[in-house]
């Protein structure tokens, strides 16, 4: 490994944290505007729709890291939406999963957390009769049990299903470059060819 591996290494991790503070604030100050007036009802659905979100994109982490990219190859050749971009998460398959197993699923863990800890306050002060700690314990054990279900089956599907997952994510990310003009991820292979071209020319 060469110092120039261990400098991009080095940045790669801070890029992470730093997007992962950013996220982890946003979402959370989101979390807990959303279930601060809000009924009970819809607290738990919004507590359903963290942690969906989490395996959602744990879902699509081992989907493109599990892909390959051959047959997309041809429909990038055929013009068919989507698939460009899915050659490019297959390319950056390490850090894609990195942004969505880990930086997405370990937020949403934190802030489903929270939640469940205003909720519990919430509910405890509606039915004071729930108010013990071993109701809060069966709630986290619970949002656990969602979390930790919910993500076996989606490794499954993700598996089974890992070109459909990455053509639709691809379609995803080719809609928000249309939209806002943003290159989300950056070609590897285009990147190595232009950076021995430049080496060739030093």
């Amino acid at each position: 490994m060469n110092k120039n591996d261990i400098h991009i290494n080095y940045r790669r991790v801070l890029y992470v944290c730093i997007l992962s503070f950013v996220l982890s604030v946003l979402i959370s100050s989101l979390s807990n505007i959303l279930l601060k007036d809000v009924i009970l009802l819809f607290a738990f659905i919004i507590l359903l729709s963290i942690i969906l979100i989490g395996i959602i994109f744990d879902v699509i982490g081992v989907a493109i890291t599990s892909a390959d990219e051959q047959p997309f190859h041809a429909m990038a050749s055929d013009r068919v939406s989507g698939a460009k971009y899915a050659i490019k998460l297959i390319r950056n398959a390490d850090a894609v999963s990195n942004f969505c197993n880990d930086v997405v699923g370990d937020i949403c863990g934190v802030v489903s957390g929270t939640s469940v800890a205003i909720i519990f306050t919430r509910f405890g002060l509606v039915f004071p009769i729930f108010r013990t700690t071993y109701m809060s314990i069966i709630m986290s054990a619970v949002v656990s049990t969602l979390t930790i279900g919910g993500k076996a089956v989606g490794k499954s599907i993700a598996i089974d299903n890992n070109q459909s997952i990455c053509l639709w994510t691809g379609k995803v990310l080719a809609l928000i470059h249309d939209k806002t003009g943003i290159e989300i991820l950056a070609d590897k292979k285009n990147k190595n060819k232009k950076s021995r071209k430049a080496d060739r020319n030093v």
